[in-house]
C-alpha cells in the first residue's frame, strides 16, 4: 500500500522535496494531556506491553499536530526484559535494575531470547498502530544501541556518568564484548521482526554515546552499531541517532545507515562537514528550547532549516520532548516545518 505522505521515506532516500519533513523523539508521550490520562491508569510497561494503548499512544500526537511520522510506542530496556534482566520503572526515578551485570558469571545468565515469543506484545501494537494509522504516514520502530543498553544492565539505572558502566568494560572487556554482542544480537532480530511486522524505518538510539573517548567509542558501541545497521539496511532505513557523538559521524555516514541524528550542541554547518554532506542528517532544536515563546520557535526553526538546507533534512529535537513543553510550544514547532518555504 502506498503511504498518502511518503515525505519522510523520501528524505531518508535523499530525493528533493518541497520541504522537510517532521517529527520529534518521544513525541508520543509525558508532554500530552491525552498521554498524562492513560498514565493515571496504567503503570509504564503495562503501557509497553498492551498493543492497544501503545498504538493508542503512538497516534496521540498525529492527531494532535500532524506530524510526518509516527514512532511507535515502547522503551529501549523492553530488549534487557526479554533477555532475563529484571527491569523496573520507578515512578520520579526512572529505570532501576535490582540485579545489574557486573560479573562474567551475570552475563553467562543473559539470554538471547526468541524476539517473536518475548516480543511478541510489539509486534501486534504495530499491526494495531499500522490500521489506525491508515497509510497516511509511515512507522518508525526503534531500539537502543548496544552500548546504552549495556549501561543500563550495569550500572543499574540512570546515571550522569555511567561510571559503574565504564568500569566493567575497561576492567573486563571480555565478559562486555560478550553482554555487548548478546545485545546486538537481539537488537538485530528484534528490529527485524519490526521490519517484518510493517514499520517503514528503524532509528537506533545510542543516548550514553558520548560518554566514551572517540578510541573506547569506536571499540564499545560503534563496531557494534556497525552490525545493526549492515543487518538491516536492506530491509529498511535506518536511522543512527547518538546524543554527544559528532566526533563518530564521519564514520556512520559511511555505515550503510539511511539518515543521521544529530543533537544541538553540533551546528548545522559541522554536523554537514563531519558527515561528508551527502547524508541525510536529522535533529536538531535544543528540546529545552520549545520553552520560547512560539513565535521565537517559529523563527528558530526556519533558521535551523535554512542552515541544514530542505533537501537531505528531517526536522527533529536534538533529544527527546521534555515533559514540562506546552502543547501550543509543540504545535509551533510542527506548523513552522508545514509552512515552510523556499
Amino acid at each position: 500500500m502506498k503511504l498518502k505522505n511518503d515525505l519522510f521515506l523520501r528524505a531518508l532516500k535523499g530525493e528533493t522535496v518541497d520541504r522537510p519533513p517532521v517529527w520529534m523523539m518521544r513525541q508520543a508521550g509525558r508532554y500530552l494531556p491525552e498521554f498524562m490520562e492513560i498514565k493515571k491508569k496504567y503503570d509504564f510497561f503495562t503501557r509497553c506491553q498492551t498493543p492497544e494503548l501503545a498504538s493508542e499512544i503512538t497516534v496521540q500526537p498525529i492527531r494532535r499536530y500532524g506530524m510526518d511520522a509516527a514512532i511507535l510506542f515502547s522503551d529501549i530496556l523492553v530488549i534487557p526484559q526479554a533477555m532475563n534482566i529484571e527491569v523496573q520503572m520507578k515512578p520520579d526515578f526512572g529505570p532501576y535494575l535490582p540485579n545489574p551485570v557486573r560479573t562474567q558469571a551475570a552475563v553467562d545468565e543473559v539470554v538471547i531470547p526468541d524476539v517473536h515469543q518475548e516480543l511478541n506484545y510489539v509486534m501486534q501494537a504495530i499491526q494495531v498502530t499500522k490500521e489506525k494509522l491508515n497509510d497516511e504516514i509511515p512507522l518508525i520502530g526503534f531500539a537502543g544501541s548496544p552500548w546504552t543498553i549495556l549501561c543500563y544492565c550495569v550500572q543499574g539505572q540512570g546515571s550522569k556518568n555511567f561510571d559503574k558502566a565504564k568500569e566493567f568494560c575497561f576492567t573486563n572487556p571480555s565478559a562486555a564484548h560478550q553482554l555487548l554482542q548478546k545485545i546486538t544480537d537481539t537488537t538485530i532480530a528484534y528490529l527485524q521482526a519490526k521490519v517484518a511486522a510493517g514499520v517503514n524505518a528503524v532509528q537506533v538510539f545510542d543516548s550514553w554515546g558520548g560518554m566514551l573517548s572517540p578510541v573506547d567509542y569506536q571499540e564499545f558501541s560503534f563496531q557494534y552499531i556497525q552490525q545493526i545497521v549492515a543487518a538491516l539496511k536492506d530491509e529498511a532505513p535506518v536511522i543512527v541517532f547518538g546524543k554527544g557523538c559528532w566526533f563518530a559521524l564521519g564514520d556512520m555516514a559511511k555505515s550503510g545507515a539511511a539518515a543521521l541524528g544529530v543533537d544541538w550542541t553540533c551546528s548545522a554547518r559541522n554536523a554537514r562537514y563531519l558527515s561528508g554532506g551527502n547524508i541525510t542528517l536529522q535533529g536538531n532544536f535544543d528540546p529545552s528550547r520549545l520553552l520560547s515563546r512560539p513565535a521565537e520557535i517559529k523563527r528558530m526553526v526556519t533558521e535551523m532549516i535554512n542552515a541544514f538546507g530542505k533537501d537531505k533534512y528531517i526536522v527533529n529535537l536534538g533529544h527527546g520532548i521534555l515533559p514540562n513543553i506546552p502543547v501550543d510550544n509543540a504545535r509551533a514547532f510542527v506548523d513552522a516545518v508545514k509552512e515552510y518555504t523556499v
